[in-house]
């Protein structure tokens, strides 16, 4: 097997890692979004006109996840810095299995809680470790937007999977069946990443690099401790990165609050079946998925940024036209349409981010900026969600959220205007060293001239 074939498999199998892994822990995070309010419902004998009580207790529950991943993100991302990013991921597949297991065998509010909070932790370490890995492998843009946008898609995937799991299992089996079958996939998660997966592929360098770069970090913390700050400081000033945060953000909120508040307004309003409750969320898993399969290298083709403004427009829209649905049927185009949006969206953004870092090749501090930005809006959207639902109402709460996103397409076309300058001071500074190149040349072949 040649170099170039060796390579190449060991592309394929990290991708394969990478995928499961992201795959399960959207599974998890979704099968529990139409089994916990009713659950809790039946477990406390709550009624359906305690329901601002309810948003409130099962919005906390469900932003826990987030809360903990939250706080995790910045110290995944650094410590991939010293353990590579195979190590971190192991850790979260081990994670995101405890907290299976809490969930199939919880029956207190508290040990839920736990449950969603443990889950926090697997998906700090799979989201930025496994997101790094795919960066640091794919290094051509092409190819990087292509696999990214692949690798998202194990994210709709799951969400896609989750939400009818969770409903119908839910209603045939009682409450342990649906973790019970997560958990037995997770190990095949867990058993492929030890088989198949060492922490060598976390680089390209021989072990006696290896063991000098050891000595080498060692004889040199002070020094790698400020490069590190310096990084963080970089990233966190640069706007391109903040404008990219803070699309990701707001791209994700409307879909975090829809998650605890809609299937508690549907039950008031439009009283759909128990099994319906799972399956409201199918389009916005097929349009997020046909997002990021298909607009990663359109993205890449005609401008991350700019696709990135139509997409946002499209998650706007889709967000004010939700409360309008009077029945089951009528959700199907504005979810699609969102699922669609935020697919897009993080298919142009993702990558663009992985780019931005390409010089330091350190892609762990990035990418836990951006699943800051995720775990941001799904900390605060059910808790702030459910609480200004209580006040203004469902209806008001999507239409704000859906605003917010069109208000913020200016920045993007900012963003866009700015790459556009920054690639154009790249190619002057390229043609400039290049004429500088020329010159020298040219003196040189004259100075030849001279002695002859």
């Amino acid at each position: 097997m040649t170099m170039i074939e060796q390579e190449k498999n060991s592309r394929v199998i990290i991708v394969t890692v990478v995928y499961l892994s992201l795959f399960l822990d959207n599974v998890l995070l979704t099968v529990v979004v139409p089994i916990i309010p009713d659950y809790l419902c039946t477990l406390e004998g709550n009624s359906t006109s305690n329901e601002d009580d309810e948003n409130g207790r099962v919005g906390l529950l469900l932003s826990s996840k987030a809360l903990v991943q939250l706080i995790l993100n910045p110290v995944v991302g650094t410590l991939t810095g010293t353990l590579g990013y195979t190590k971190p991921l192991f850790l979260g597949n081990l994670s995101l299995l405890l907290a299976a297991m809490l969930f199939a065998f919880g029956q207190t509010y508290e040990v839920l809680f736990l449950a969603r909070s443990i889950q926090g932790i697997s998906s700090a370490c799979i989201g930025v470790s496994g997101m790094s890995l795919v960066a640091s492998q794919y290094t051509e843009e092409d190819k990087r937007s292509k696999i990214m946008g692949f690798v998202l898609g194990s994210i709709a995937l799951g969400v896609l999977v989750g939400y009818p799991i969770g409903s119908v299992l839910y209603d045939l089996e009682g409450k342990m069946a649906p973790f019970l079958l997560v958990s037995c996939f997770i190990i095949v998660a867990i058993c492929l990443q030890i088989f198949t997966l060492d922490d060598e592929t976390k680089t390209k360098v021989s072990f006696m690099e290896l063991m000098f770069l050891n000595v080498f970090n060692k004889s040199n913390k002070y020094l790698q401790s400020s490069e590190q700050k310096a990084s963080w400081t970089h990233l966190l000033s640069d706007p391109h990165i903040l404008i990219i945060f803070g699309a990701i953000w707001c791209s994700t909120s409307p879909m975090a609050i829809l998650e605890p508040c809609l299937p508690i307004w549907l039950r008031t309003h439009v009283k759909p079946k128990k099994w319906q409750l799972g399956t409201v969320f199918i389009p916005d898993s097929i349009g997020y998925l046909v997002g990021t399969n298909f607009f990663g290298v359109i993205a890449y083709r005609y401008g991350r940024s700019k696709v990135a403004v139509l997409a946002m427009f499209v998650v706007g829209i889709s967000a004010i036209l939700i409360p309008s649905a009077i029945t089951m049927s009528q959700l199907i185009v504005p979810h699609l349409g969102m699922g669609l949006g935020i697919g897009v969206a993080d298919a142009a953004l993702v990558p663009l981010l992985a780019s931005l870092v390409d010089q330091n090749g350190d892609y762990g501090p990035v990418y836990s900026i951006q699943q800051v930005a995720v775990s941001l809006a799904y900390s605060l959207g059910p808790i702030v969600g459910g609480e200004m639902v209580k006040s203004i109402g469902f209806q008001w709460v999507m239409r704000i959220v859906g605003l917010m996103n069109i208000a913020y397409c200016p920045l993007l076309i900012y963003l866009t205007l700015e790459r556009r300058k920054s690639m154009a001071q790249d190619e002057e500074k390229k043609d400039y060293e290049t004429f500088k190149k020329s010159v020298a040349k040219y003196e040189r072949f004259q100075e030849s001239d001279d002695d002859l």
